[in-house]
């Protein structure tokens, strides 16, 4: 793929790096992400996706804009309240990078769906906001071959790590990290909690990079460790995650 004046101009930070250059750019621009869910975590994730030229983007949501979103969801403006939230960021995408294509999936990820979506991208990268979700995709990734990264946020806390346990051991999976859901009460959703804005920008940028690398082939990949970062501590800390040979998912 050989670029444009253009295009030489808009990703000229990334072309003058020796481990990108124009090969890496151009990895990039042939490249298909999904993004499932456009909130907090997807808001900036796709924001810079976008911007470091990722060819196809697609985002799966079937919620609208509401007011209470955008104290965080970076990627909707308050014009756009009540809008579908897939139409809303394919909007503000086409205005930081107009040569994304930029699929949307108003629907919600279910077991109907998911192993169809999944199959049309490289790579999945999931700001959902649910364990039913988390679970699905880690499964249909883990039978399609395809890598995963996934994020998570609590108030002042967020979680990410990469899965592709496709590749056999030592990767695990994210049901080697959390086998079952925790009940229901144990979490409390966003609307309950609170989540400081920021966090989820801190974490969703961090999913952006780890996505890139992936793609690029760059770097120490996340896979076998859980990131952790507590805002209110100022920290970072990692964690193992080991391969489990009894995994329901990966073990058998």
């Amino acid at each position: 793929m050989s670029l444009s004046e253009a295009q030489f101009e808009r990703y000229a930070r990334h072309l003058i790096l020796d481990e990108v250059g124009e090969q890496g750019q151009a990895r990039l621009m042939a490249s298909r992400v999904l993004v499932v869910g456009a909130g907090g975590l997807g808001s900036p994730l796709l924001l810079y996706l976008a911007a470091a030229g990722v060819g196809t983007l697609g985002i799966v949501d079937d919620d609208t804009v509401d007011l209470s979103n955008l104290q965080r969801q970076i990627v909707h403006p308050t014009s756009r309240i009540g809008a579908s939230k897939v139409e809303s960021a394919r909007q503000t995408l086409a205005e930081i990078n107009p040569e994304v294509a930029v699929e949307t999936h108003a629907v919600r990820l279910d077991a109907a769906n998911a192993a169809v979506l999944v199959r049309r991208y490289d790579l999945i990268a999931d700001g959902s906001d649910n364990f039913a979700t988390r679970y699905l995709l880690n499964d249909v990734c883990y039978a399609e071959r395809r890598t995963l990264v996934g994020a998570a946020l609590s108030p002042f806390e967020g979680q990410l790590s990469t899965f592709k346990a496709y590749l056999g051991p030592p990767h695990p999976c994210y049901r080697c990290l959390f086998r079952e859901a925790p009940p229901p009460d144990l979490v409390p959703r966003c609307e309950t909690a609170g989540i400081l804005g920021a966090v989820a920008g801190v974490i969703g940028t961090l999913q952006a990079t780890e996505v890139l690398k992936e793609l690029l082939g760059l770097g120490d990949s996340l896979s076998g460790q859980l990131l952790i970062y507590d805002a209110l501590r100022a920290g970072f800390h990692k964690i193992k995650v080991p391969r489990d040979p009894d995994c329901p998912t990966c073990g058998r």
